[in-house]
């Protein structure tokens, strides 16, 4: 059994900041990619960043230069600070970790979290 839990969102005014956390708990042998994605009202869900088991990352041309993504791999956690926060960021966050649970199968899953809601607003 794995468990994925975000923490972390909030009401924001624009401009402002928030940091989301993420952890991974569970039968985990190992984790390769973890990211964060969102989903604002009446869109698909999209990705935001990801970062892979030795640190390279990948951001959306929408969070370039605000957004920096990084992970623990020693509390399987991810981490996204979000600066410069503009009411286009407003959505449901989710973390996701694509690991394995054994050593031996090679198979890799895909775990996701239940969310968190990020507000920017005055």
């Amino acid at each position: 059994q794995v468990q994925v839990v975000e923490s972390g969102g909030g009401l924001v005014q624009p401009g402002g900041s928030l940091r989301l956390s993420c952890a991974a708990s569970g039968s985990i042998f190992s984790i390769n990619t973890m990211g964060w994605y969102r989903q604002a009202p009446g869109k698909q869900r999209e990705l935001v960043a990801r970062i892979t088991s030795t640190g390279s990352t990948n951001y959306a041309d929408s969070v370039k230069g605000r957004f920096t993504i990084s992970r623990d791999n020693a509390k399987n956690a991810v981490y996204l600070q979000m600066n410069s926060l503009k009411p286009e960021d407003t959505a449901v966050y989710y973390c996701n970790a694509d690991l394995e649970t054994d050593a031996s199968s090679g198979l890799v899953y895909r775990y996701w979290g239940q969310g968190t809601q990020v507000i920017v607003s005055l």
